[in-house]
């Protein structure tokens, strides 16, 4: 049912395993827009995956299979909309610095291949008919709002505590490397805009991003400088260090995301300027309420 003008939508938080036998299949029994942004994330705050992990595989890909045979399963009804939580690495690592949704898709990393056999599985159920699937591949997102429910584990977050707890950013490269940096509220303002024009979005892939590769050591050091103002210490340093062997090509190639096609067909754009968008995340981390997100 639609939400009146100006009413707010009752929220239902519900917490499920959705690879147990058909927990899918009840998850999204009366849905008509489903976003399916799970993902398996290794230990720590890497997304780095090793190659032949079943249970990454059984969550990134799995859960879409199961998904779509949910879906196809369903009584006869207006198909739903499925808004899959892609990334904008999956098209690898290339040699060229804006991205604008057309490139080849040559994925280097497993966890990047698996997401891009997801899509794909979605992508050819919107093709039969069984659902209207819009991907979305999201750059760097980062930070929380009034109502997140879940610890962010990027990197910008992840620098953010490391700073308030007085510990060194550190960089494995020399801090020119630049990312397309994407605020958590405009993101999933992003993923409203894109229900309400699936229509016209639907059986491709979209990317979405500001247009600007920020140089991640000139992130850090605004980072380092906000925690400050909470510690009343110095800022900690940034610093250069060597990088682990799991690190990856694209892990030192600058990305700026062209979102311009996403933008002409919804309207959407960001709304967060980065200065007031790292304010709010190292805020957030700053008075403790992360303790409470699991």
């Amino acid at each position: 049912m639609a939400v009146p003008p100006g009413a707010r939508a009752a929220v239902e938080v519900r917490a499920a395993d959705l690879t147990a036998p058909g927990a899918m299949a009840a998850a999204v029994a009366d849905a008509d827009v489903v976003v399916h942004a799970v993902a398996h994330i290794a230990g720590g705050t890497t997304w780095r995956i090793e190659d032949g992990d079943a249970a990454a595989e059984r969550v990134n890909v799995g859960l879409v299979r199961d998904l779509v045979g949910a879906l196809a399963a369903r009584p006869r009804r207006e198909p739903a909309t499925v808004l899959f939580a892609g990334a904008v690495s999956q098209a690898g690592p290339l040699d060229k610095d804006v991205l604008d949704g057309t490139e080849t898709d040559r994925p280097a990393g497993e966890y990047d291949s698996q997401k891009l056999r997801a899509e794909r599985l979605l992508l050819a159920a919107d093709a039969e008919g069984v659902l209207r699937g819009v991907s979305l591949r999201l750059p760097t997102v980062f930070g929380y709002g009034p109502g997140s429910v879940a610890r962010d584990k990027g990197v910008v977050t992840t620098m953010a505590r490391r700073a308030l707890a007085g510990d060194p950013i550190t960089m494995w490269h020399d801090g020119t490397v630049r990312r397309d940096l994407l605020y958590s509220a405009d993101a999933a303002r992003a993923f409203v805009a894109a229900a309400r024009h699936a229509g016209a979005l639907s059986g491709r892939h979209w990317l979405l991003g500001t247009g600007r590769g920020e140089p991640l050591g000139a992130v850090f050091g605004q980072v380092a400088a906000l925690a400050a103002e909470h510690t009343g210490r110095p800022p900690v340093p940034v610093v250069s260090v060597e990088p682990p062997a799991h690190a990856e090509p694209g892990d030192f190639r600058s990305v700026t995301v062209d979102a311009s096609a996403f933008r002409a067909a919804t309207g959407w754009r960001p709304e967060v300027p980065l200065a007031e968008a790292l304010r709010r995340t190292v805020a957030f981390c700053a008075e403790g309420a992360e303790r409470n997100l699991p």
